[in-house]
């Protein structure tokens, strides 16, 4: 079994669709490095993963927001298809397993090292939605 682990920026909202009976949430992230070439001139390269999360848990989609930070991980696959120019183009997609928020960059909200919370510190924000077993009643 193949396992990718990415923490990336989401490109913009989430889209939710029902397949099949089934829902999957839709999202592209991207995480950009940052080096230095043969040259020493500074460069950027920017990997974009499209994600395909296949849960009945759809409550993590409002929170799915264009900017917010995201820990994924699934099984990869790469997919090919043709291009205008008539050349064979690549992408990576992601069949999520676990999605976890992480922050956001819009204004009024906060990054913590515990995950996502909002600009009210009393909000009941899901921090990470994935395998593990639902909750309904939290103690706090």
């Amino acid at each position: 079994m193949l396992k990718l682990i990415a923490i990336g920026h989401l490109g913009k909202d989430c889209i939710t669709n029902t397949v099949n009976g089934k829902s999957v949430i839709n999202f592209s992230i991207a995480h950009t490095e940052k080096f230095k070439d043969a040259q020493g001139s500074q460069k950027e390269k920017t990997t974009w993963v499209e994600c395909a999360y296949w849960t009945d848990r759809i409550a993590v989609a409002p929170y799915l927001k264009k900017g917010t930070q995201v820990y994924v991980e699934g099984t990869p696959e790469v997919r090919t298809y043709p291009k205008n120019d008539g050349t064979t183009g690549t992408s990576l997609s992601l069949r999520v397993l676990t999605v976890q928020l992480l922050g956001s960059r819009t204004e009024g909200q906060q990054q913590t090292s515990s995950g996502y919370q909002g600009a009210n510190s009393n909000s009941n924000t899901p921090v990470g939605v994935g395998n593990e077993a639902e909750v309904d009643d939290l103690p706090f």
